[in-house]
């Protein structure tokens, strides 16, 4: 207990010198837990992307002479090729009664237009018409008004539902903007709801204007398209993802009849093992970032301590010469070398919470990294080493001022 004392009564009574000496390690450990912080909301992030695509399982279409970038280009426009079979929404049905592990499927046609209220406009919004199973499989959380309903399909209505990023640009509050008409390519629609769009995290959405919501039917009657554009079914178990998914375009490729080509899902097994070796790829980055940072103020803890030592030697003879054995200063001077290394890692810790703090309010990083996080892990790893680097860059110090010898140490000046 008395070398706890002695130790902290050493950093206390040198303040700045102390505090320069974990500048290091502060800077060390805040770069580390930060980067480590951003790596485990990407981590998150690409988490719940991947498992979004294996339980919304797009089925795809296309043509037997078509080339792989064709395919890609299906897949990532969201449109049927020309030449696809007209998918009736009643073979969907049967799919979802026929194939183990679908529970449901939805629908969907896609365009962009530029939207105005009566006071101000927004450019290339994205439209999205749905079918009206898009709402059992998806769920959307309503912040004002309500969503599409089964009249709104059955009568044509011209109503939509539009996200609070295109809310906030046309109206000062969600409630204002219900019952409002706007124009929308030209066409006026009314706004019967206000939503909290469910791919906020995607770094699509971020580059988005906005989006609004239709009845698929509508969409296509009124911008001239397809009422089915894109075709989902819905997975539960993830596990079952690939195998449901494959059995469902075969059946929906016997259904249409299709003989120029097939439906088709996409193998996410690629793009997961894409995703281990980036997170692999990202750990070993910071890894070689905190060895670095850690040792560099390592080095400058060990070059104070030795600094130390040599200004308090008399003060280690007369304690020699009272009785204080080797190892009671071996150990007063490694516990200091540990403060000043635990202290700076609390220190680093707290200046990269403060960070992620900030950061973790702009909307852009989260739609484009994740929603960072220090997670306990995080913290235990940061302390440990914090106290690791206090022991092996301190010993050095510590071991040469036990060996001083007392006579010789009461006699330097």
């Amino acid at each position: 207990m008395q070398n706890w004392k002695f130790a902290l009564g050493s950093i206390m009574g040198h303040k700045m010198r102390s505090f320069l000496t974990m500048l290091g390690i502060i800077i060390g450990v805040a770069s580390v837990s930060f980067v480590l912080a951003l790596g485990n909301g990407f981590k998150v992030k690409m988490a719940d992307t991947i498992s979004k695509a294996q339980h919304d399982v797009q089925v795809y279409y296309v043509s037997s002479s078509g080339s792989t970038e064709d395919e890609n280009e299906a897949l990532a426009s969201g449109q049927m090729p020309k030449g696809a079979p007209k998918v009736q929404e009643a073979w969907l049905e049967t799919i979802v009664k026929n194939v183990d592990g679908i529970s449901g499927y939805y629908i969907t046609n896609t365009t962009t237009a530029n939207v105005a209220s009566t006071k101000k406009k927004v450019k290339q919004v994205t439209l999205t018409g749905v079918s009206q199973s898009y709402f059992k499989v998806r769920s959307l959380k309503i912040l004002a008004g309500r969503r599409l309903e089964e009249s709104d399909y059955t009568q044509l209505s011209r109503y939509t539902m539009i996200d609070r990023k295109l809310a906030d640009k046309l109206f000062s509050s969600y409630d204002e903007a219900l019952n409002q008409i706007v124009e929308i390519g030209g066409k006026q629609f009314r706004v019967v709801g206000v939503y909290k769009d469910p791919n906020e995290a995607d770094t699509s959405y971020s580059m988005a204007s906005g989006n609004a919501i239709f009845t698929n039917s509508m969409l296509a009657s009124e911008f001239n398209l397809d009422e089915i554009s894109a075709i989902y079914v819905h997975v539960p178990d993830v596990d079952k993802s690939l195998d449901s998914g494959r059995a469902a375009a075969k059946e929906l490729t016997k259904l249409s009849g299709a003989s120029s080509g097939k439906f088709k899902t996409y193998d996410l097994t690629e793009a997961i093992a894409q995703y281990k070796a980036q997170v692999s790829g990202i750990s070993l980055f910071i890894g070689l970032i905190g060895a670095t940072t850690l040792i560099v103020g390592g080095i400058g803890v060990m070059n104070i301590m030795l600094v130390s030592v040599t200004e308090r030697t008399r003060e280690i003879g007369l304690r020699k010469a009272l009785g204080a054995t080797r190892s009671n200063i071996l150990m007063q001077f490694l516990i200091e070398s540990v403060l000043l290394t635990l202290i700076g890692g609390t220190i680093g810790l707290l200046l990269a919470r403060g960070i992620v703090g900030l950061l973790a309010k702009s909307e852009g990083l989260l739609a484009q990294l994740g929603r960072p996080s220090i997670s306990f892990g995080t913290i235990l790893i940061s302390l440990f080493f914090s106290v690791l680097v206090g022991i092996v860059f301190g010993i050095l110090p510590a071991n040469k001022a036990s060996k001083l010898d007392p006579i010789e140490a009461l006699r330097y000046e």
